[in-house]
């Protein structure tokens, strides 16, 4: 009966199987604008935020609406677009990447924005923006980072947990019964084979010339593709380095990408807002962006590798690969 208590237990998070509940103690069904700087002009600059890891199947919060991070963005864009009023976008990143479709989905929809409105968006690095946070920073018309910033690890993971060791030591065997020999690579039920890291292989290097080719193509009148490939072999840089080797176009605070972005929409002045189901605990710039905490700020590893699933990310997670 243990035995069959740890196999349910095992399935039940390697499924990604979660419960959602949705409390509304507010009351608040409607996501609402809220004025974070105020200003005479009509104008108005969004501040959006991109905090955790992205993706599609990472579980949201207790409190959380909208789900996961691709769906939060989206939904902002889109009432973005429908004000006429919203003249630019500081997008402001904290996220250590996530899952590769996502990134890419994300950054897409950032470029459909900006066709579609005419809209700028400048992009303010907080403490973490790297992998698929970079990847999507890399749509928007200008790149900030705040000085401490770590940005960079260009370059894409695949992640297939083994649990055959385990489930030897409680006396689990998986039958698999299969149509042909690949149909079952990336098993957690066994090792890779070499023939199957290979095509893994061919896989994390097609998705990192994608990656590449995002990069180059929003910088490529700083950088060269080979200069590019030789930063872009998935270490992290500090802001600093980062401007060195123009990955960013500029260090500094709040107040410098919104006298950017203010350029760019060729405006004097604008006020600053958000859109948030929780009005009262976004009242300022620097204000959490929802009640319900993101796995990067719960800083905790365990967690944030419970919540990922066999698959390929734009992704930095050093204590993977120890």
């Amino acid at each position: 009966m243990k035995k069959l208590a740890w196999v349910l237990l095992l399935t039940f998070f390697m499924s990604g199987c979660a419960p959602h509940f949705h409390l509304d103690f507010l009351g608040k069904e409607r996501i609402t604008e809220v004025v974070l700087r105020k200003s005479e002009a009509k104008e108005k600059i969004l501040v959006l935020d991109l905090s955790g890891i992205i993706g599609t199947t990472l579980k949201p919060g207790l409190l959380e609406r909208e789900g996961d991070i691709l769906s939060r963005v989206y939904y902002r864009l889109e009432k973005a677009a429908e004000d006429m009023r919203v003249r630019g976008i500081i997008l402001r990143l904290d996220t250590p990447g996530g899952e590769v479709t996502a990134s890419d989905i994300l950054y897409q929809e950032i470029l459909n924005f900006k066709e579609k409105t005419g809209v700028p968006v400048v992009a303010l690095m907080m403490g973490l923006a790297v992998s698929g946070g970079y990847y999507v920073a890399s749509a928007s018309d200008f790149i900030i980072a705040h000085p401490s910033t770590i940005t960079g690890s260009i370059g894409v993971i695949s992640l297939f947990p083994n649990l055959e060791e385990l489930f030897s030591k409680i006396g689990v065997k998986m039958t698999v019964i299969k149509s042909g020999k690949m149909k079952d690579s990336g098993s957690a039920f066994r090792d890779l084979t070499e023939e199957e890291q290979e095509v893994f292989q061919d896989i994390v290097d097609e998705l990192y010339q994608k990656f590449i080719d995002v990069v180059y193509a929003n910088r490529k009148d700083t950088l060269s593709r080979d200069e590019l490939r030789t930063i872009a072999d998935g270490r992290v840089y500090t802001a600093v380095q980062a401007l060195r080797l123009k990955l960013i176009d500029e260090i500094g605070y709040f107040d410098l990408a919104l006298q950017k972005v203010l350029d760019l929409a060729e405006l004097k002045q604008a006020k600053v807002i958000a859109y948030t189901y929780y009005p009262k605990s976004k009242t300022n710039i620097y204000a959490a962006s929802s009640l319900s905490s993101s796995l990067l700020e719960e800083k905790t590893t365990e967690k944030i590798l419970s919540s990922l699933e066999s698959g390929f990310y734009y992704l930095w997670l050093p204590e993977v690969s120890r």
